[in-house]
């Protein structure tokens, strides 16, 4: 019996598909054992009370106005964070961009020398630096800029400073890489026809670097709302963000099913922020490379 060609290369590309998916199962069964079972671990325990599956941490949460103001102060502070790494991360990501080879590596460098120190150590070096014999107030007393130390420790203030320090490598990264990838010549081609430099920049550079400052700004906002190492020690107890109320409820009050509907509702919130943000705009697009 002839099988028909366009049969013969369908079954082909069944096989291969049904290949494929073999070759796969191993990352998926691992993605689904690593996330996808402690996400539903916690679901499971959000709803879990004294007497079986209940809403009781939920109504908690929702009676308690102190829970609110901590998702509050959670998210501005992991905004302002986004917000100032990006106005710091640009020009030093065009800067390195636009350096000889040698110079940008060398730049590169020093971007990535505070990983190869743990969180705690810089979180600590900032609190020698910004306490009020410190360094920072130190030198502005000299200067005669202030008349007395500056509280920059022990408040938003130095969170916001050290959490600023830890994640601006996170948004110069894929600026750069960003930029790199910019042809050069779409600049120059647009100076030769008589725009300025400044025009140039505004209308070709930029748009085209923006998916970087996309993925950088929403790398740094998402690992920001679970920070809890520089808040804890910067913070001094007067910065309270959402990780710090979870580890507290888990460690302190050994209230899991408290501490998880702390997470869940944390984790909603992201995604219902980033749904929102998709719908303002147009994320999928501007992802993808022109």
């Amino acid at each position: 019996m002839m099988v028909h060609p366009a049969e013969e290369l369908e079954a082909e590309d069944r096989g291969e598909r049904l290949r494929l998916l073999a070759l796969s199962l191993p990352s998926v069964l691992l993605v689904t054992i690593i996330l996808l079972i402690p996400v539903g671990w916690l679901f499971w325990l959000s709803f879990s009370g004294p007497d079986g599956l209940s809403l009781v941490n939920y109504i908690r949460l929702y009676e308690n106005t102190a829970y609110l103001t901590i998702f509050q102060t959670t998210f501005l502070i992991s905004l302002v964070v986004t917000l100032l790494t990006a106005a710091l991360g640009y020009p030093f990501a065009y800067l390195l961009s636009q350096l000889p080879r040698t110079l940008a590596i060398l730049g590169l460098f020093v971007v990535l020398l505070p990983f190869w120190t743990s969180t705690l150590v810089r979180t600590y070096s900032w609190l020698v630096l910004l306490q009020r014999r410190g360094l920072v107030n130190t030198l502005l007393l000299k200067l005669g800029l202030v008349g007395e130390p500056l509280g920059l420790v022990y408040n938003t203030t130095g969170v916001v400073i050290g959490m600023v320090h830890i994640m601006l490598p996170f948004m110069v990264l894929p600026l750069y890489a960003a930029m790199t990838s910019v042809d050069p010549t779409l600049v120059r081609a647009a100076v030769s026809l008589g725009a300025t430099r400044r025009h140039a920049f505004f209308t070709i550079f930029a748009p085209l670097t923006l998916p970087g400052l996309i993925a950088g700004s929403l790398l740094v906002f998402i690992y920001c709302l679970g920070f809890y190492i520089t808040p804890q020690i910067l913070g001094g107890g007067r910065v309270n963000l959402v990780s710090m109320k979870i580890l507290e409820n888990a460690t302190v009050y050994s209230d899991w099913g408290a501490a998880s509907a702390l997470g869940v509702v944390l984790l909603v919130a992201t995604l219902l922020i980033f749904k929102l943000l998709q719908k303002i705009l147009p994320v999928e697009r501007l992802l993808r490379r022109p």
